[in-house]
């Protein structure tokens, strides 16, 4: 009888006469808790790069012509007539 009742239990499921898998030895509960875990952990590094390199502000320089005015600059411009 105690054949047919391990036989008839999902795979991986504790049968009467074994001991239940402890969740750290579970490798499915790694990934459970490793993935977002590593997710949080690589975020902190990224906000330490950020604070620690900050990228350098860059000047632009005035525009020379009405081509190299910023695109909301020209279009009102181009809708206004020169006098």
């Amino acid at each position: 009888m105690s054949s047919s009742l391990a036989a008839s239990a999902p795979q991986g499921a504790p049968t009467p006469g074994t001991p239940a898998l402890r969740w750290w030895r579970a490798p499915t509960m790694w990934l459970v808790i490793g993935g977002p875990l590593l997710v949080v952990v690589a975020s902190f590094i990224t906000l330490a790069l950020a604070i620690l390199n900050p990228d350098p502000v860059l000047s632009l320089p005035a525009a020379k012509t009405k081509a190299e005015q910023p695109a909301v600059q020209g279009r009102n411009h181009a809708a206004t007539p020169e006098r």
